[in-house]
């Protein structure tokens, strides 16, 4: 995004608003200590920008006469790969995962979980994580995060492991998505972990990581494109200290990874804080 201009703040933008609109130039407004600041998302409708604040300055009529039509293609499957191919692929797996889940039952589970699970006796017998390390089972350390254990539990993540894995991948790359999906998968696990639970999983550390990341950088580098609406991170941020009080218990949340989430926001934090700093390369 490129900073054009800053206008009053009590100035009347919603005219504006919907021309640029109309005219199908990306933009964003921001409040601006001046007032409003207004982004372009492509320097090359910077004249067309230019020519269509001239009209509104003087009072012109601003919207075409007959409104562009931008072709469009049908979307297919195959939309998703082409827009952010590792979000999507990192969704495919969790779904192929949920599928096996349910073919292959407890073998996959303990395949998959932080440390391998037994049954001896009839009573379950866990692993360690050095021994898992130290022979080779990397995959652990990660792996938890594709673990669903109902419909409810998988679409939740999915949305908003697509919502914001995508704006990442889509301004930064593929490449800042993977890291921060390995950084905050295991982060959260590990996290988990250490809180002495064995049997967790679900992608929600990935997602308040990547949330905690996208938030930040659009609060402190606007310029980014990164956009997250406030009372969605307020949302979510209440969410998790609610499913961390005892009251969350009565409604049946109790087994909540909580320090999961935790893990994985606050990895996400401190890899947002960086990134985001002044002089910072974005991409």
């Amino acid at each position: 995004m490129y900073k054009i201009l800053v206008l009053p703040a009590g100035a009347d933008i919603r005219e504006l608003r919907e021309a640029l609109w109309a005219h199908h130039i990306g933009h964003q407004f921001t409040e601006d200590p001046q007032g409003q600041a207004l982004w372009l998302a492509d320097p090359s409708q910077q004249e067309a920008l230019r020519q269509l604040l001239i009209r509104w300055e003087r009072g012109e009529p601003l919207h075409p006469e007959q409104p562009l039509k931008k072709p469009t293609r049908p979307r297919s499957w195959r939309t998703p790969f082409e827009l952010a191919p590792a979000t999507a692929i990192t969704i495919s797996l969790s779904l192929i995962v949920f599928g096996l889940m349910a073919v292959l039952g407890d073998v996959l589970v303990s395949l998959l979980t932080i440390v391998p699970i037994d049954i001896v006796g009839g009573k379950p017998v866990f692993g360690t994580l050095r021994e898992s390390l130290s022979s080779g089972q990397v995959w652990r350390l990660l792996s938890p995060a594709f673990l669903h254990f109902g419909w409810m539990h998988l679409l939740f993540n999915m949305l908003w492991l697509w919502f914001f894995g995508s704006q990442v991948e889509q301004r930064q790359g593929r490449g800042r998505f993977i890291v921060l999906l390995l950084a905050t998968g295991i982060g959260g696990n590990l996290a988990q972990y250490g809180a002495g639970t064995v049997l967790f999983g679900g992608m929600s550390g990935v997602d308040f990581g990547l949330m905690a990341y996208v938030w930040l950088m659009s609060r402190r580098r606007p310029e980014s494109g990164f956009f997250v609406p406030q009372m969605l991170v307020v949302l979510m941020f209440g969410w998790m200290v609610f499913a961390m009080t005892s009251v969350a218990g009565l409604f049946g949340l109790g087994n909540v990874a909580n320090e999961a989430h935790l893990g994985g926001l606050v990895v996400g934090l401190v890899l947002g804080w960086y990134h985001s700093r002044p002089g910072q390369r974005l991409r």
